[in-house]
């Protein structure tokens, strides 16, 4: 980097900060405005930021490297947690779900579900602990792959790199909490977009594009810590139609069954999208003004997230490129800095990174924002402290923010590689609260006891796993989890009384899920019984088109860079009709549904 790519960074990072302390009056009232921004903010401001906080730099590096390695296949691997597919569930109902519950954090929302009396209590206890395990997980993961990316840059340690992001985010974060995150994320996202049309561009003028019959060179981890070459054709690469097996070693192995190991990562994405989402995904939707804005909410961070996709892309075939023209780049997750390094000119390049430091921020503020939030709501004030004041929540707030960054910090000088911490993160502990997530909407018996003793099975699962067969694959770490998961809920609930029914009725007024809720159902009137019931049918309907379209969405887009004008066309066509349906049965519904309520 030269001075002027420098100076561009730096004065990114000053302008965040003086952002931070600017908007720091806003945030200061209460802690409703600190982690909701008062329920005031607009949808286009929370949905953008919803996309800033998904475009990190350390899924950029990981899905670059997938697609680098694996190619288009590298794709359907990220349907683990990459794709971000519960957006689908969100679009449809789940947005407007939470929206209607009216709570600060999915833990505090348990009172709502489970009443106020002690299987209440444990649900939002456990609930709480388990969202602040996988808020330290992520920063954790955010901060492995933002200091290998900066540290690549700085000429530093990337310890030392990561710790200079963290302490650059939580300057802004604690200072002036959601407002903060969501406009300086809106700032960022235009950065983020602007970096990704730059970066196509680039790769669509400067490749010279090879016959589809064309040898490649890639590479992927191998045993002890080396690497091994793939032979392949650029048609194979860019194909979409995935291969059933693979024969790879070392990390990559856990994809060989790979027709198995995508069937599990999508499965997990359903039953994700089914329940409801995690805490930083499900804040923006508690805080939106109404459940109309929140399905524009999901609907624009749709769209643009779908520029992630195009933009790794490009850079994996910048990476297959740098193979072709000087050698073979080695690790995989080492194909974003080179890339920049190699083919981005001075002043731009500054520009660039500056964009990903973006990306990297963005996701760090939501993630420990919301993760905070579950120390001051629902363990400091619920159970330590109930008649804190303002001041004292506030001062919580902060200092909550501070350990968690710090704590996710220190985690991350554990871990081998992105990849690793990313998988566990996603198979393990997001699937070991999987289940009881899932539950808690659909049946009417589930109780508070059920959830808790789910939920804490499955954490227990998950990481006794990691500790005691390290290298176990991911599918295999979701089914431990998700199945030990599914039995404690059971036990949990059998064996214990099922929750009050006047908590079930006002529950199941209030949201109105679909699933088995037998007589709450029929103490409805006449007339909204059927308002709900057609409410219902629509969405169930329109899921079966969101799911692919958001897919198709996400792959055309990709298939533009790579210039497979023929997928295009097939995936485009798909992706148009089903825009159709999308906007029939569940667009044009969205003002009707708001005037419901």
């Amino acid at each position: 980097m030269t001075p002027i790519d420098y100076s561009i960074v730096c004065i990114y990072m000053l302008i965040i900060i003086i952002a931070g302390v600017l908007l720091q009056q806003r945030a200061a009232k209460n802690i409703d405005t600190y982690f909701l921004g008062g329920r005031k903010l607009p949808w286009w401001v929370l949905g953008s930021s919803g996309m800033a906080a998904n475009v990190d730099i350390s899924g950029t590096m990981i899905n670059t490297a997938l697609i680098y390695s694996l190619g288009v296949m590298g794709f359907y691997v990220e349907l683990r947690g990459g794709v971000v597919l519960i957006l689908a569930f969100l679009l449809v109902f789940m947005g407007k779900w939470n929206r209607r519950s009216g709570v600060m954090t999915l833990a505090e929302w348990m009172y709502l579900r489970f009443g106020s009396g002690k299987q209440g209590d444990l649900a939002r206890l456990i609930s709480a602990i388990a969202s602040i395990i996988l808020t330290i997980a992520l920063i954790s993961y955010f901060a492995i792959a933002s200091g290998k990316f900066a540290g690549e840059f700085l000429g530093m340690d990337w310890r030392l790199a990561a710790t200079l992001m963290i302490i650059i985010a939580a300057s802004y974060t604690v200072a002036s909490g959601l407002y903060a995150v969501v406009w300086i994320d809106l700032m960022q996202s235009a950065i983020i977009l602007g970096v990704a049309l730059f970066i196509v561009f680039m790769a669509m003028t400067q490749v010279n594009f090879p016959g589809l019959d064309a040898p490649l060179v890639t590479s992927i981890p191998a045993l002890n810590g080396e690497t091994a070459t793939v032979q392949t054709t650029y048609g194979e690469w860019t194909s979409i139609v995935p291969k059933m097996t693979l024969d790879f070693e070392g990390p990559y192995a856990i994809f060989n069954l790979f027709g198995v190991a995508i069937s599990f990562y999508l499965m997990k994405a359903i039953l994700e999208g089914f329940g409801g989402g995690n805490s930083y995904m499900a804040q923006r939707y508690f805080a939106a003004k109404d459940e109309r804005e929140a399905g524009l909410i999901s609907l624009l961070w749709t769209v643009l997230l779908a520029f992630r996709w195009p933009l790794t892309g490009a850079l994996a075939l910048f990476g297959v490129h740098y193979g072709i023209e000087h050698a073979v780049i080695a690790d995989p997750e080492m194909v974003v800095p080179t890339v920049i390094n190699t083919y981005l000119p001075i002043g731009l390049k500054g520009l660039v990174i500056a964009g990903f430091i973006a990306a990297a921020m963005s996701t760090v503020d939501a993630t420990v924002n919301a993760g905070a939030s579950y120390w001051v709501k629902d363990i400091y004030q619920a159970y330590i402290n109930p008649k804190a004041s303002e001041k004292k929540l506030m001062l919580q707030s902060k200092l909550g923010t501070i350990l968690l960054l710090l704590i996710g910090l220190l985690l991350s000088f554990t871990v081998r590689n992105i990849n690793e911490i990313w998988g566990w993160t996603m198979m393990g502990i997001a699937s070991g609260i999987l289940v009881p997530q899932l539950m808690r909407w659909y049946w009417w018996r589930f109780n508070g006891f059920g959830f808790a003793a789910g939920t804490f099975t499955g954490l227990i699962a998950a990481i006794a796993t990691k500790l005691l067969v390290p290298e176990v694959q991911d599918y295999t770490l979701f089914i431990y989890s998700s199945a030990l998961s599914f039995v404690g809920c059971i036990i949990g609930t059998y064996l214990t009384p099922a929750t009050d029914d006047e908590v079930l009725s006002k529950f199941y007024k209030v949201t109105r899920p679909f699933g088995l809720w037998g007589k709450f159902k029929l103490e409805l009137p006449e007339q909204q019984q059927r308002s709900v019931r057609a409410e219902n049918q629509r969405d169930i309907v329109s899921i079966f088109m969101a799911v692919p379209w958001q897919i198709t969405l996400f792959l055309s887009a990709m298939m533009i860079v790579y210039k497979r004008w023929d997928q295009f066309v097939i995936l485009g066509s798909i992706c148009a009709l089903l825009s159709v349906g999308l906007y029939f049965n569940w667009f044009r519904h969205l003002k009707a549904e708001k005037a419901d309520i």
